[in-house]
């Protein structure tokens, strides 16, 4: 059986599909894999042009009716949220946008959480893919971001400064881990395929958690980053036992979520 896929090129995203794209033993599919960014694959997966993919968790409410939340195969987590930074202030500047990387990530949703309960009023956003807004915070091109992926462990080295862990927030006002984003297959693959996917997702992981090196070079390859200590940083914080299985302690960070995503 045929079925496309999309992922990031980031290396949590990598290094959990690379065994499932080589080719696992005995495989009843092939896959036509895509790389997007994560606005991308959610645009993508909206408009029902993949099978399978990585997206974020926010967006599932609007997709529900045509493709199943995995229990594999996503980015769930403590301490891995992403962060509001600024290129050059200690302080938020409420007169000046903040740039979020995408409109349907999660980071944005969880922007908009913290900035409710910190000033009660609708904020002023723009949106870029996540690389330019970080790129842009560098260049003081925009004062404030949202920032995702590996940024998370370059932006003190750059010289940026932190506004908010945004995820650190999520945590101390819900309780649960930090649902960052989830894999999904189209219900009309059917029960019996789609549990076949999900076992693929898992022995896929577990190939790439028995490695004695965590990158490989598919995974250097496709990173946006050349630092291999950072990949490695990346990796350990976004892949974890959620990864392999949500588990109710998942499911009730995800609940949270969707519960927030359905009032926007």
């Amino acid at each position: 059986m045929r079925l496309s896929l999309g992922i990031s090129t980031c290396p949590n995203d990598t290094f959990i599909y690379e065994a499932l794209i080589a080719g696992l033993e005995k495989s009843p599919f092939e896959w036509d894999v895509h790389f997007a960014d994560v606005q991308t694959l959610n645009e993508w997966i909206m408009a029902g042009k993949l099978d399978v993919a990585k997206v974020s968790a926010q967006v599932y409410p609007k997709i529900e009716e045509d493709y199943r939340c995995l229990g594999c195969g996503g980015a769930i987590g403590y301490g891995c949220g992403p962060l509001l930074l600024s290129s050059s202030s200690d302080s938020f500047d409420q007169q000046s946008p903040t740039v979020l990387p995408g409109a349907n990530t999660t980071a944005a949703l969880l922007f908009k959480f913290w900035y409710q309960r910190k000033f009660g009023t609708k904020p002023d956003l723009q949106f870029a893919l996540f690389n330019e807004v970080y790129e842009g915070l560098l260049s003081k091109k925009f004062v404030q971001g949202v920032t995702i992926h590996e940024h998370r462990f370059t932006w003190k080295r750059d010289g940026l400064h932190m506004l908010q862990d945004l995820g650190a927030f999520w945590e101390q006002e819900t309780g649960t881990p930090i649902p960052l984003g989830i894999s999904v297959a189209r219900r009309t693959l059917g029960d019996e395929t789609i549990a076949m996917v999900e076992s693929e997702i898992r022995s896929s992981l577990r190939i790439a958690r028995s490695r004695p090196n965590l990158v490989t070079p598919f995974i250097d390859e496709k990173a946006q980053i050349e630092d291999k200590k950072v990949m490695e940083e990346h990796i350990n914080m976004f892949v974890n036992d959620f990864s392999e299985n949500v588990g109710e302690r998942g499911m009730a960070a995800l609940e949270n979520l969707w519960r927030l995503s359905h009032c926007e």
